[in-house]
């Protein structure tokens, strides 16, 4: 969930209710931050119509996007089948995505869709007064900050490390670290226990989760693409040398080796620069031609820590989960959640 300050949020929702009044359905937020199992929503909303009452988890989100939408859906997934997406503009498309999932929703410009018994609102191709930016996020949620977070969601504890030492982790300037871990703390999330040096540790693990994939896939994810590429086939990737070539897979074939549930559409490697020999060697190409129409994307890779022991090959697994969800693809989305729940929550339960 992408954490605005508690006025924006506040701002946000009740904007998009009474722009919800205005079709004619009665709306009321009964609590604000519920708890519910492991996940907190943003609100319980009420929506009385035909002398029935029915209630709506709320999740609110500014700026929603195609490379948010996965990190959004998984959280409405969480929240349980009566969810609800409140967000600043939900363009005609990404509406008719929503509808389509049966995901409901409301905006501040006046798009809906809610079904019930009885209750049908769908709208959409309203368009907001004001052009929607995304939300204002503190310096840990930056692009360099964004790669010490992601060290730190790999490695918990390492946040007891000296700085020096998670700013190489991260592959960031010393500095970086030091106005991070303060912004952390501000934010709830790093705490020392009692006072103490070295018991520092990270809280609301999963909601940070939450926040660094979402804002990962706006800030960080596109200055990692170091170039697009096409080739004759995909067929036989798993054969590729490519840790002759000091590179990793990432994205749906890393997904597809720790799950064996996905077929990748897209081959994604990670490297600190073009691996040329590989890339001579599978004939890329920059622009799609007859016979060269599979596509290679490569990345350029961000932190300096091992990801999975078992896995030498791939990137971190948490790296593997936030850019399925980016693609919004729904497969990418299942297969995301088994990444989580094999991988990438075992990181947090050990800590």
């Amino acid at each position: 969930m992408d954490k605005m300050p508690d006025t924006a949020e506040t701002l946000l929702l009740n904007d998009a209710i009474n722009t919800a009044r205005g079709l004619g359905v009665a709306v009321q937020v009964v609590q604000r931050e519920p708890q519910l199992g492991r996940t907190k929503a943003d609100a319980l909303v009420r929506i009385d119509h035909g002398g029935q009452e029915v209630f709506y988890a709320v999740d609110v989100r500014r700026a929603l996007r195609p490379a948010t939408l996965g990190a959004a859906l998984l959280q409405l997934e969480r929240l349980g089948q009566q969810a609800m997406l409140v967000t600043d503009y939900v363009t005609p498309e990404l509406a008719d995505e929503l509808k389509r999932r049966r995901i409901a929703f409301l905006d501040a410009a006046g798009n809906a869709y809610l079904e019930q018994p009885n209750l049908l609102i769908w709208v959409k191709g309203q368009k907001p007064a004001v052009k929607p930016t995304a939300p204002t996020v503190g310096r840990a949620f930056q692009p360099t900050g964004l790669q010490v977070l992601f060290a730190l969601l790999c490695n918990p504890q390492a946040v007891n490390r000296p700085y020096r030492e998670l700013a190489e982790m991260a592959g960031v300037a010393h500095g970086t670290v030091g106005w991070v871990i303060p912004d952390l703390q501000q934010l709830g999330y790093v705490h020392d226990l009692n006072g103490k040096r070295g018991t520092r540790r990270l809280f609301e693990q999963e909601r940070l989760l939450n926040q660094w994939t979402d804002t990962y896939a706006r800030v960080l994810r596109p200055r990692t693409l170091l170039g697009r590429y096409y080739v004759p086939t995909l067929e036989g990737w798993k054969g590729w040398p490519i840790e002759e070539h000091d590179a990793l897979w990432g994205g749906e074939p890393a997904a597809d080796l720790l799950t064996g549930y996905l077929r990748p559409g897209v081959l994604t490697l990670y490297a600190e620069k073009l691996p040329g020999l590989l890339a001579a060697r599978q004939r890329f190409i920059k622009a799609p031609a007859p016979g060269h129409m599979a596509v290679v994307e490569v990345r350029k890779r961000f932190w300096n820590f091992p990801g999975d022991p078992e896995h030498t090959n791939l990137v971190p697994p948490l790296l593997v989960y936030a850019d399925l969800l980016a693609t919004g693809d729904a497969r990418c989305i299942e297969t995301a959640k088994m990444v989580h729940e094999t991988y990438v929550a075992r990181l947090f339960t050990e800590n």
